[in-house]
């Protein structure tokens, strides 16, 4: 069992389930799209955040998004981290078919791709420390051709795929995923890859 820091909010009682196997936190729900009428619910989350860090784990389809999208709008920014599951196609084992998009959700992840993901949200995990990196800017995506020009939405879309990271992530969710992750070297030098491939 991994012990972590701050708490998680995942969608449903399958992802808290899962998660619960796996790490030791505390866990809360949104209810899926409940979290958008449920105030005391939003208000528990916004306390926990200000009191330990919140770590955002929705799945990566439509769905995962929007509810992501209303927390960041929700709760400030500097209490919360995004943990992002790859787009990987299948249905979970309790379902008889797959979901509207196809792809598996948090329950229907491993236990290495669970714990790499919240790694790379930068959560705080006991007996592990977190690298710094070099941030990079809005400014580095437009001169690398990833925001703002002909190309841009074509050019993030191959860098998620490379990535391994959700197609539906906005420019910015893009951005913090990428200062979690890589230098602006680092990113530099895949986007060199993918200019090859």
């Amino acid at each position: 069992m991994v012990r972590i820091r701050e708490a998680i909010v995942v969608e449903g009682r399958y992802d808290k389930n899962t998660l619960s196997q796996i790490v030791d936190a505390p866990i809360l729900e949104t209810g899926g799209f409940g979290i958008f009428k449920d105030k005391k619910q939003m208000e528990l989350l916004r306390k926990v955040a200000r009191a330990r860090g919140l770590i955002v784990f929705t799945d990566s389809d439509g769905a995962g998004f929007v509810i992501r999208n209303h927390l960041k709008s929700a709760i400030d920014g500097r209490f919360l981290k995004h943990a992002y599951i790859p787009d990987i196609p299948g249905k979970e084992r309790r379902k008889s078919a797959p979901g509207k998009e196809g792809k598996l959700g948090v329950e229907g992840m491993s236990r290495e791709i669970i714990l790499e993901a919240l790694r790379k949200a930068g959560a705080t995990i006991e007996g592990e420390e977190t690298p710094a990196r070099n941030g990079i800017t809005k400014q580095d995506l437009m001169e690398l051709g990833l925001s703002g020009g002909a190309n841009s939405a074509e050019n993030r879309q191959k860098l998620l795929r490379k990535l391994d990271l959700p197609e539906h992530m906005s420019a910015n969710a893009m951005l913090q995923a990428l200062n979690l992750l890589y230098s602006a070297e680092e990113l530099r030098s895949i986007l060199a890859d993918i200019e090859k491939e």
